[in-house]
């Protein structure tokens, strides 16, 4: 005779009570962390800036439907629109990733915490105007940097042992979850709440990493991590209004997370969350190329040098080795027609020809305009990766965490060049005192693509400048620029 199933209604799985408890009672004390987080936002809104440059971006932005303006809504950086927060949220979110040119962070997952800033500022920044509207104080860019400096270390200690990508779904999926925390945070729930809707976040629909791997790399790539803050912050809104949760959304047997997505197999934790994902993030100076061709393109770069003293170039190259990690290998080792943009940025082969074929990597040349020139897949077709097993060693060692890869060239006359190994990217937290002025140059360089020269001024004075940042209201940084 059945037993029948308990229809007891649990406690809630303890990753969602840790991951609120986090969010509602630590205080961040790391000077550190603040000081990253400011570089992180000036960054991260730079390469927003840089993305509005390119149509495929900018047709996805703005309301759905056209010519909608919401009152005391977020006003979305560079553009002229000011919508919903959810809709804020996902044109922000598009800008940032188009074209995966700022932070990343490297684990068992792979992932770009920068993404959360979508539903974080676009909620701060409606909120604040609310307030004002109401004649109550706005939030600060300081709550601002402390929900980034949270957002980074849920979806980077989730990232830590857990790898998402080996069950087939897409690391947004940890976007979606740490937006909803620290937005809920930022929109008042109280705990039980906030465990709803972080349960909300598991129990949704989750993205498949099919579009962000061969055959089908597509451009869904580039605004997947804004669909999932502007879901994040659509779900806070509903628990918010009291919408219930479902307090053992992960362990639940047979229906829940880990049994339905993680093929059994509970989230492992490395460390307890505090400020050490922002401390250590990576941040992506040098090139726009998916972060595990950084050291590769930055050794592509050098060896272009190299052949340029000798009076050689790229076309006497009869084949080129990459020495590099597991991660490289299962992620952009690729060969065979690359078919646009967002296939060609994560195809490590592609990110090395360019370099050594003209001595640069930029967004670009990614477009059809370069791509069509023979000689890259010439190149790229005499381009092999081999494993390092003591390089993937590295990358997950936490008192290392390189990205390590090495080059070695041969001439069609037989001539071998030197391996050349780069092991930190510039931005790595070993060479961060070398990229930090070339981070703040690059955003020089992309506020210059949106904004006349007294208007660069006004966000440069703000924007660099802790204590200045952390005080001024949200919606007054965001009035800078737009």
């Amino acid at each position: 005779m059945s037993a029948g199933i308990s229809n007891v209604r649990p406690s809630p799985d303890k990753v969602l009570a840790d991951i609120v408890d986090y969010v509602l009672t630590y205080e961040i004390r790391s000077d550190l962390a603040f000081d990253t987080a400011r570089n992180c936002l000036i960054d991260t809104l730079g390469c927003g800036f840089e993305a509005l440059s390119y149509p495929a971006c900018t047709k996805l932005l703005g309301p759905i439907v056209p010519g909608t303006v919401v009152p005391n809504g977020a006003k979305v950086p560079g553009t002229p629109y000011q919508l919903d927060p959810v809709q804020a949220a996902f044109s922000l979110g598009a800008m940032i990733r188009w074209l995966d040119f700022n932070d990343t962070w490297l684990a068992a997952e792979w992932g770009h915490p920068s993404d959360n800033l979508g539903g974080i500022l676009m909620t701060a920044d409606w909120l604040s105007r609310t307030a004002v509207a109401q004649g109550q104080p706005p939030l600060t860019m300081r709550h601002v940097l402390a929900a980034m400096i949270k957002a980074h270390e849920i979806q980077g200690c989730l990232a830590l042992e857990n790898s998402f990508n080996q069950v087939g779904l897409d690391h947004v999926v940890l976007v979606k979850v740490a937006s909803t925390a620290v937005v809920g945070e930022m929109l008042g729930l109280s705990r039980d709440e906030l465990i709803n809707a972080l349960s909300l976040a598991f129990v949704d629909g989750q993205s498949l990493r099919t579009y962000r791997q061969a055959p089908n790399t597509g451009s869904r790539k580039s605004w997947a991590a804004g669909d999932a803050t502007s879901r994040a912050v659509r779900l806070a809104l509903m628990a918010r209004t009291g919408e219930m949760g479902y307090p053992s959304v992960l362990t639940a047997k047979t229906w829940g997370f880990y049994d339905v997505l993680f093929k059994g197999k509970p989230f492992a934790f490395q460390r307890p969350y505090g400020s050490y994902v922002m401390e250590n993030v990576l941040f992506k100076i040098s090139f726009p190329a998916e972060f595990h061709a950084q050291t590769a393109a930055e050794a592509a770069m050098t060896l272009h040098s190299q052949l340029q003293a000798m009076g050689r170039s790229a076309q006497d190259i009869r084949s080129v080795r990459i020495r590099t990690h597991a991660a490289a290998i299962r992620i952009i080792d690729k060969q065979g027609p690359l078919a646009n943009p967002a296939d060609r940025d994560h195809c490590i082969q592609y990110m090395v020809a360019v370099p050594l074929l003209f001595g640069r990597l930029t967004a670009a040349d990614y477009e059809d305009a370069v791509a069509a020139d023979p000689r890259i897949d010439a190149l790229r077709a005499n381009i092999v990766c081999e494993e390092d097993p003591q390089f993937t060693r590295d990358y997950h060692d936490p008192d290392k965490r390189s990205i390590a890869n090495g080059l070695s060239v041969t001439l069609t006359d037989g001539t071998t060049l030197g391996e050349v190994l780069v092991e930190y990217p510039i931005g790595h937290m070993r060479r961060r005192a070398e990229g930090i002025p070339l981070l703040v140059e690059k955003f020089k360089t992309n506020l210059a693509r949106r904004f006349a020269a007294r208007a660069q001024a006004r966000v440069l004075d703000i924007a660099l400048d802790q204590q200045r940042l952390e005080a001024m209201p949200v919606h007054q940084f965001v009035d800078l620029m737009v």
